[in-house]
């Protein structure tokens, strides 16, 4: 042998039973750990995020709370302002006094106007606004900045607001004297005493000042720079019902900036979701897109707590990065895991120390057990001193031997016991096959009438049959189910289709038919067996069918519609002697088909115990006909189609059988 290609002998079993078990218990204490550190980690990552929430929204609140005390003074000075100014719309002179008023009583207001409509008062011209502007603490300027070149009457704001109908905070802007300034303003319509608007008066502040009401950065107040990223720091932001910022850490944002434009200008479709989230509600926390995803502002991972400012239809939102909530999570996640994997490790070592000791017997135990299934029998197996399982089993397999040869010899004779029955039922299987039509087209020579039929048995051999011949020019036809199923049932529609074979020879008349049938069935039926049959004599050169049914399903009749051929409830044949029964008749139309059917089909079941039903059968009938394809052929092949997905795979428990006869009508 070459010895470059030499292998060593691999041993059959190279892993024990011990090692394997060591190994499955060890998978199953895995899973389980693995399982409930999910649920903790899973539950901790929960409680992180509510409580994350909880406090986000604690200290918006806070926040919140000093932005609308200013707010609200702002507006109360405003409206409080509003009965003086009507009460002396008829002395102008006294206009930029009461501006200087209001700005002098109010630290947060930066500047107010009052601004008239066009040569309101003729001696001031068409521009009149009488403005006060706070400069320091304690110098106020007042002028009128009323001028063609300062042309407000045709402005947005102004337009705007001579249509409304109180006051209300307008869009921000910058000042526009030193265009520099941002400011926001509190406008409120002046009516005069025929309630006509004549004056906007508007109150500005500038955004920083809101800004100094709100400590921009949550416990860092350093400012804002370049380097700055939404990772590092949390913190606040005010937007307008435009999503224009007022207040952001970064100053070029303000009024610049459109937290809608944003959120467009990116591919993910987090931040579309929380902007979305904070203009439609009221208040509330959003910390992720869905389950898998969370909010992404500037690239990064956050956490927004947002509420509506009272009196204005502004939003403040509180921006935290998950930066700091990661690090704490993973920190005692960690820890955890860690000691979960060392518990891991030392029940692995112990535990594959024990199961060995205690599974060595099973391999002394396993070679006899090799020996054994060779066929040597009397091979010695070996003692073991534990009185326990291992024990049981050495007595069982000792129990086995001596049993085996037995075995063996019986499974002999019944094999081949079994295989002998198996070759008797395929020939009676093939003789019972052989006594149904199974050329079709049966007539091929005939244009009159076109038959199919086919019978798929539950067992190697069943009892439904059907049959069919042409005497006189007429056909006749049966179609029946014996009861029960196997052997008793085939012998005894053996018999039936003979008798229904040699009375139909002599007899034309399907009443007669079937009673003579029934007599020479109920004669010495000692096993009480009967069959429902369905027998009928069709003139081929008229189209009319006599037909007589004994107990059995309907047939259909698919021509100018589908719908049940009216059946008389006459008994199955051998039950009762001398019984008389009732035959039928109706006139065909050509191209009418006959569908035949036993109750293998309607009551064909499904894994849930669901039939077929008649339902089914008229609903594939109805399709056919539609498109005029209801020859036998295709009625029979898509019945047994529809028959067969609903079952889908269960279990056949009656035989099914099918015959469909289409009579075309005499051809000119």
């Amino acid at each position: 042998m070459n010895i470059f290609f030499w292998k060593k002998n691999q041993k059959p079993y190279p892993r024990s039973f011990a090692k394997r078990l060591t190994w499955r218990i060890m998978l199953t204490l895995f899973i389980v750990m693995g399982f409930t550190s999910v649920i903790i980690v899973s539950i901790g990552w929960i409680m992180t995020v509510v409580a994350g929430g909880a406090l986000m929204k604690f200290h918006l609140d806070n926040q919140a709370n000093g932005v609308e005390k200013v707010l609200t003074e702002v507006c109360v000075a405003t409206v409080n302002a509003v009965p003086y100014i009507e009460d002396n719309l008829q002395r102008p002179d006294r206009m930029q006094g009461i501006m200087k008023r209001i700005v002098e009583q109010n630290p947060h207001i930066r500047s107010c106007g009052l601004s008239f409509v066009d040569n309101y008062y003729p001696q001031k011209g068409h521009w009149f606004c009488p403005y006060a502007q706070r400069r320091d603490s304690d110098q106020i300027e007042v002028m009128n900045i009323g001028s063609q070149q300062e042309n407000y009457l045709k402005a947005e704001w102004f337009q705007e607001a001579l249509k409304a109908q109180e006051g209300y905070w307008a869009k921000p802007f910058f000042d526009g004297l030193d265009h520099q300034t941002p400011l926001v303003s509190y406008l409120m319509p002046i009516r005069d005493e025929r309630d006509s608007t004549v004056a906007v008066l508007g109150v500005d502040i500038t955004l920083e000042s809101l800004a100094s009401e709100i400590s921009l950065f949550f416990y860092n107040d350093r400012p804002y720079d370049e380097k700055w990223s939404a990772e590092q720091r949390a913190y606040y932001f005010i937007v307008d019902s435009t999503g224009t910022f007022l207040v952001h850490p970064n100053e070029k944002y303000l009024i610049r900036q459109n937290l809608f434009d944003m959120a467009k200008q990116t591919a993910d479709v987090s931040d579309d979701y929380a902007v979305d989230k904070i203009f439609h509600d009221e208040s509330g926390y959003v910390y992720g897109y869905d389950a898998f995803n969370s909010v992404k502002i500037d690239s990064s991972e956050v956490a927004i707590a947002y509420k509506s400012i009272e009196h204005t239809p502004w939003k403040m939102g509180f921006v935290f990065p998950y930066y700091y909530v990661n690090i704490l999570f993973y920190v005692v996640a960690g820890l955890f895991l860690f000691f979960i994997l060392l518990g891991l490790l030392v029940v692995f070592f112990v535990g594959r120390r024990s199961i060995k000791k205690t599974s060595a017997p099973l391999r002394q135990l396993a070679v006899s057990a090799d020996e054994v299934a060779k066929g040597n029998f009397e091979t010695h197996l070996p003692n073991i001193k534990s009185r326990d399982e291992i024990h049981q089993l050495r007595d069982s397999f000792e129990n086995m031997q001596q049993s085996l040869t037995r075995y063996v010899d019986e499974l002999r004779d019944t094999t081949a016991q079994k295989a002998a029955m198996e070759s008797e039922l395929k020939i009676a299987h093939d003789i019972q096959m052989s006594m149904l039509p199974k050329t079709f087209p049966p007539y091929p020579e005939r244009d009159d009438i076109d038959i199919y039929g086919t019978l798929t048995p539950a067992k190697a051999v069943g009892g439904d049959l059907f049959d069919f011949y042409i005497r006189d020019n007429q056909l006749f036809f049966c179609i029946g189910d014996v009861s029960g199923k196997g052997i008793p049932a085939s012998m005894f529609m053996a018999v039936t289709r003979s008798l229904f074979r040699n009375i139909s020879a002599h007899v034309a008349y399907p009443e007669r038919i079937a009673y003579s049938l029934n007599n020479a069935l109920t004669e010495g039926n000692e096993t009480n067996m009967f069959v429902t049959l369905f027998t009928g004599v069709l003139d081929l050169a008229t189209g009319h069918l006599c037909y007589c049914n004994a107990g059995h399903n309907a047939p259909l009749l698919v021509g100018r519609d589908v719908g049940e051929l009216p059946c008389q409830p006459n008994l199955p044949l051998g039950i009762m002697g001398e019984f008389q029964f009732e035959a039928q008749e109706v006139d065909l139309d050509p191209d009418t088909t006959i569908f035949l059917f036993t109750d293998g089909l309607n009551e064909a079941e499904n894994a849930f115990h669901e039939q077929f039903g008649d339902e089914r059968i008229a609903k594939v009938a109805n399709r056919l006909l539609a498109t005029h394809e209801h020859q036998p052929i295709n009625i029979t092949y898509e019945m047994y189609q529809a028959v067969h997905n609903f079952v889908n795979g269960a279990e056949q428990s009656d035989d099914l059988t099918m015959l469909a006869i289409q009579y075309k009508g005499v051809r000119s």
